[in-house]
Parts: structure tokens; C-alpha cells; sequence
């Protein structure tokens, strides 16, 4: 039930999985009292009921990758008090931005058989990249726990109190092994923002850096060890380029690994 005077809450998606609004469905009990809170007003995944802006806080997942989403998302910013990214595709481009290293052209015309009816951007890139952006939360997908705090701090006019250290980090409080020093495993952990519960690691695997780059981010020592460890330049060039490949600090270590690769 809407309750005059609550705050409006809108959630939109642009070129991504889902998966991101999925958490904010599995936060299930903790869904119940964010709704005593706020009034959902859009939310196309949840409910096909909308009600118009303004909104208090918009929740966006997804990049930007088509002439549209640069309208659309130029008439959310305009509809909300605080705009939030969530997830690796609006953070950072997403997987879909490996498109910025390729011919776009040529994928439409191979995967498509009237290409001409396409209509797509090169490149895919992060919605701070055409508006402003009041806070960015990491994940792929994104953490519920940091989500929901996401949400209480700005209905409750505060900083969200979300961690930006390391995943070794991490490691060290669930008393994981080093997979990276103990048995040579290349891992993303040391320059990778926690937020996954070192979920990898714990299963014996290296990180994936599914959570982007972490605040201070030492890419060239871990690409040295990545290399030490039998890496070519051109497999370091890709553990980069995955989630998160126009994370400035990603995109940067995969560069610079590239100018290493063979041609």
C-alpha cells in the first residue's frame, strides 16, 4: 500500500543480464520492510504497475550501448534526486563492452541478416560516462547485503558504509589459503574490490574480479606476478578484460599488457 509523503523509488535497466534486479527481488523478507519505507514506483521486473517521476532514488542497471538509452537515461537523471549504478554493466561497461575493442560492424553483419535494421552504438560504456552518477555499486551481480545498505543510507540522508579494500582482504577474515601464493593460481583478488565474500577463492579458484578494481589497485606488480607465474602477455590482457574492462584501472593493466603481446 502507497503511503502519501514516502519516497519514490524507480529502477530501470539498459543493456545487461538482469541480474542485478534480480537481487533486489531475492532480498525477499528484506524487500518487505524496504516497501514499508518506499514507494516503488517503477520497477518493470517486479511489477508492471508504474507510476510517474520524480524520484527520490533511481536504481539503474546496464550500460549504455544504443541511441536511445542516451535519451533515456538523460530523462531519468532529470527525474531523480539520486541516481545509483548497480553492477559491473553500469559501473563499468560490462561484459558487452569487449565490443570497444572490436568492428561492431562486422558482428552485426555476421549475426545478423538485415543488419540494416539494427541500431547500436560502438561501444558500451558506463552510465557516469553520460551523466552524473551519485554512487556506483559494484558486483556481477551485486551484493544484497551492500545493496540494501546502498538504499538506507540515502533514504536516511547518510554516507553508505560499503568497503573498497581488496578481496585478499576478505580472504584473510574467512581464513582462506592464498590460492595465488600456495599453489600458483593466477588471481584478481589483490587488485579486485571485495564485496563477493572471497567466494572464489573459497572454492580453491582465483578471483575473476568480478567487483571491479579495488580503491588503491597495484595492477603492474600483479601483472609481473601473473607473469612470473607463466602468463603470456596476452592471457593477462584478458583476465582483465572480462566484467569489468572499462574500469579505468582493468583497462589500463590490459593495455599495457598488450603492447607486450605478440602482434
Amino acid at each position: 500500500m502507497t503511503v502519501a509523503g514516502q519516497p519514490k523509488l524507480g529502477v530501470f535497466k539498459f543493456a545487461s543480464c538482469d541480474g542485478c534486479q534480480l537481487t533486489l527481488l531475492d532480498c525477499e523478507d528484506e524487500l518487505l520492510a524496504v516497501t514499508d519505507r518506499v514507494e516503488i514506483a517503477d520497477f518493470r521486473e517486479a511489477s508492471s504497475a508504474v507510476r510517474a517521476g520524480p524520484y527520490d532514488v533511481a536504481l539503474v542497471e546496464g550500460s549504455v550501448t544504443t541511441p536511445h538509452d542516451l535519451e533515456r537515461i538523460a530523462e531519468i537523471r532529470a527525474q531523480s534526486r539520486v541516481l545509483i549504478t548497480i553492477g559491473a554493466c553500469a559501473t563499468a561497461g560490462g561484459i558487452q563492452a569487449l565490443r570497444n575493442f572490436a568492428d561492431v560492424d562486422e558482428f552485426r553483419r555476421v549475426v545478423y541478416a538485415h543488419p540494416e535494421y539494427i541500431r547500436t552504438l560502438a561501444t558500451s560504456t558506463p552510465i557516469k560516462d553520460h551523466v552524473p552518477v551519485d554512487f556506483e555499486l559494484r558486483g556481477c551481480p551485486i551484493d544484497k547485503g551492500q545493496l540494501l545498505e546502498v538504499l538506507s543510507a540515502f533514504l536516511g540522508n547518510r554516507t553508505p558504509n560499503v568497503p573498497t579494500e581488496s578481496v585478499c582482504v576478505e580472504c584473510k577474515r574467512r581464513g582462506h589459503v592464498c590460492v595465488m601464493v600456495a599453489h600458483g593460481t593466477p588471481c584478481l583478488g589483490p587488485v579486485t574490490q571485495t564485496g563477493c565474500g572471497a567466494l572464489c577463492p573459497g572454492f580453491h579458484r582465483g578471483c575473476y574480479g568480478c567487483f571491479g578494481p579495488q580503491d588503491t589497485p597495484n595492477t603492474p606488480a600483479l601483472s609481473e606476478r601473473l607473469t612470473l607465474l607463466g602468463m603470456a602477455p596476452d592471457q593477462v590482457r584478458r583476465v582483465y578484460r572480462t566484467f569489468n574492462a572499462m574500469a579505468p584501472a582493468f583497462r589500463a593493466a590490459a593495455d599495457a599488457a598488450g603492447k607486450e603481446a605478440t602482434p
